[in-house]
């Protein structure tokens, strides 16, 4: 047998070796469980790949990115196997890995039930113990139609080999530009099929290298995304490495599901989104509304101190002003229908804030001692978001934006990207966010407007402004939009999941198409630089991931009730509603509960509403003008004078600091 000449890569560390015509990658790697794939000539290869003279090759470990997108591939397959023999009639979908997990989508006459799920994944088990082997093997198209007459969705994704993105997300798991192939389940023992699926893969080697996997829930779901196609019944699952690593994310889905912030919304009768208005439209009760309130008038607060002007601008608009701005042509799938109006002319519910601001800016003319000009609004905006993605109020249809334009020269624009991106960290850091990384999106080289000269000058100020924070930075290659490059701040919350919260964008775009125009310091007319700055993304949003953060135990500053007079008897109340009285004239929020429940039951009540401060009083409190304090971690502190009672709140207000 010939010889051939391999090199393996391992992080940093290159080794030359001399294998004989039909060495596996597995071979290069044996004894290394973790590894699960390998990586040839820059591709994705299972390990029995069998090396050619020249290869490159890098072991995937399990715990990388690809090893784990690669075990979530292979147990969605042994998933689909599963389901197909408990449901023969079951038909094939698509079984993406995807963020934590898996799904598989299928075709059955009746949506499956909690108790289905527990037999699947039974059956998921016994496959994983068999240890079943992933074979590869290239087919034609034609013979892949043949072999899969019985499975339509898969016959339809082999029609659409080489433009996997049209069939739907996850289907470039299924079909690509390449060769076409199918993955055998083959018996270790016998080599018998037990199970095919087209697929591009890699797999795991066996069944048996799935460490810990579990199902999670079923949900409908339209074919290829799409509301006119048949609606197909999706199981999600999630697969790790070890069963620790299971344990350890179940665990973290259990406090976040305590934290929902759709739950403790109503738990805490905060918001709803009531079915007579529409999905995705939220109303705010009245203590939920004190906090929206609340977290408006600070930022109002800090906005006007940072020189900002405030503007409003209506809710609806010509379609001509959206066909100026061009969202007509890349947005109008966003955008609500529109309303026919004033002898036909055609009118829409605003998407955005930007256009409005620009006639604003475009009302009379502009000097440049006028620049920077800082346009802020809470600007309501309605998006038509598809129904399976709308989700309480971080993805809503209708949502208030705390919206920005900095209109400023290009010799301004590294200082006001400067003072921006610390403006928008510092207010954040004031609701109680702390933990940050940058990601900055650069130039789509296939979609982009302006010159290459204008998007280097902008992407590197937007660089050396998001190193001046001492922040991680994270590349995002052609991530921009079409007119400007960004910066997104995406921020962890108190058990370690990331939001996006503020972006920062530069904008060619639109000061060309609306020819907007100052005057320079020379006479001559000049275009201006334009910004664009969502703090909180928008208000319904930041209220939900504050409300998850906390837990729906808001600071006191936030809290909708700061206090809570408890009396220990009916004699009480009086004494305690001029402790209330005293502290609403000092701008505090207290009530007092004088219901009929006994004393412990309104202590638990005020625990659930998850009030910052108990405010107890009995006799020896009214004797001697003092009150006692039940904190909400349980602790207490008795005999507190009143006044020194109303400092403590109030200092934990000013100060914005939790209890």
């Amino acid at each position: 047998m010939a010889d051939v000449r391999v090199a393996i890569q391992r992080d940093s560390e290159r080794e030359e070796r001399v294998v004989t015509t039909g060495t596996t990658a597995a071979a290069l790697f044996e004894g290394d469980r973790t590894v699960v794939a390998a990586r040839v000539g820059g591709e994705l290869k299972d390990l029995a790949y069998e090396l050619a003279e020249g290869d490159e090759v890098e072991p995937v470990g399990i715990t990388s990115d690809d090893g784990l997108a690669i075990l979530r591939h292979s147990t969605a397959h042994v998933m689909a196997q599963a389901v197909q023999e408990l449901f023969p009639d079951a038909k094939l979908g698509i079984g993406p890995p995807v963020k934590d997990g898996f799904y598989y989508d299928f075709d059955v006459a009746e949506p499956f039930t909690p108790e289905d799920l527990k037999r699947i994944e039974k059956k998921m088990q016994q496959i994983q113990k068999q240890g079943q082997r992933f074979s590869r093997r290239v087919t034609t198209d034609e013979d892949a139609r043949e072999e899969l007459a019985a499975e339509p969705y898969k016959l339809e994704l082999i029609g659409l080999k080489g433009n996997a993105a049209e069939a739907a997300e996850g289907a470039s798991a299924e079909v690509g530009s390449g060769e076409l192939t199918i993955y055998d389940n083959l018996d270790p023992k016998s080599g018998d099929l037990c199970w095919k699926d087209l697929c591009r893969g890699p797999h795991l080697p066996t069944t048996r290298n799935i460490p810990a996997f579990k199902l999670m829930r079923s949900a409908a779901a339209y074919w290829r995304g799409s509301e006119k196609n048949k609606q197909l019944q999706r199981i999600y699952g999630t697969a790790w490495p070890t069963k620790d690593e299971l344990k350890a994310y179940l665990e973290f889905l259990a406090e976040a599901e305590k934290r929902d912030h759709r739950k403790l919304g109503s738990e805490l009768d905060l918001f709803s989104i009531p079915e007579d208005i529409g999905s995705g439209l939220a109303v705010f009760h009245p203590r939920g509304g004190i906090i929206r309130r609340t977290m408006e008038d600070y930022s109002r607060r800090r906005h006007e101190e940072a020189g900002y002007e405030f503007v409003y601008t209506p809710h609806a608009t010509k379609g001509k002003l959206f066909e100026k701005s061009g969202h007509l042509d890349w947005y109008a799938d966003g955008m609500y229908p529109p309303m026919q109006l004033d002898e036909g002319t055609d009118y829409y519910l605003k998407p955005m804030n930007c256009p409005m601001h620009n006639l604003i800016f475009d009302a009379r003319g502009r000097s440049y001692r006028e620049l920077p000009l800082r346009l802020f609004e809470f600007g309501t905006v309605y998006r038509y978001e598809k129904s399976g993605v709308v989700h309480g109020l971080t993805r809503a249809r209708g949502f208030t934006q705390d919206d920005a334009h900095i209109y400023c020269t290009k010799e301004q624009m590294a200082d006001e990207l400067d003072s921006l991106l610390t403006f928008v960290l510092n207010l954040l850091r004031d609701y109680g966010l702390e933990d940050f990384y940058l990601e900055l999106s650069t130039k789509d080289p296939e979609k982009f407007i302006g010159t290459d000269e204008n998007w280097e000058e902008a992407t590197e100020t937007l660089r050396m402004a998001a190193g001046k924070q001492g922040l991680e930075l994270v590349m995002d290659p052609g991530g921009a939009a079409f007119y400007g490059p960004k910066i997104s701040v995406q921020a962890r919350d108190a058990i370690g999941r990331t939001w996006q919260m503020s972006t920062i964008q530069v904008d060619f775009n639109l000061p060309e198409r609306f020819d907007l125009e100052y005057t320079a310091a020379d006479g001559s007319r000049q275009r201006p630089v334009m910004i664009h700055r969502a703090l909180f993304g928008s208000i319904e949003r930041f209220f939900a991931v504050l409300l998850e953060h906390y837990a729906g135990a808001f600071p006191a500053w936030l809290a909708p009730v700061q206090a809570v007079g408890i009396p220990i008897g009916d004699d009480h109340v009086p004494y305690l509603e001029e402790f209330a009285g005293a502290a609403k004239a000092a701008g505090l929020r207290v009530d007092v509960d004088s219901s009929s429940d006994r004393m412990q039951k309104k202590i638990r009540n005020a625990q659930r509403s998850k009030v910052p401060f108990m405010v107890i009083a009995g006799d020896e409190d009214v004797a001697a003008g003092a009150v006692s304090f039940r904190y909400r971690d349980g602790t207490q502190k008795n005999g507190i004078p009143k006044d020194d009672a109303l400092a403590e709140i109030r200092d934990a207000v000013e100060r914005r600091i939790q209890v």
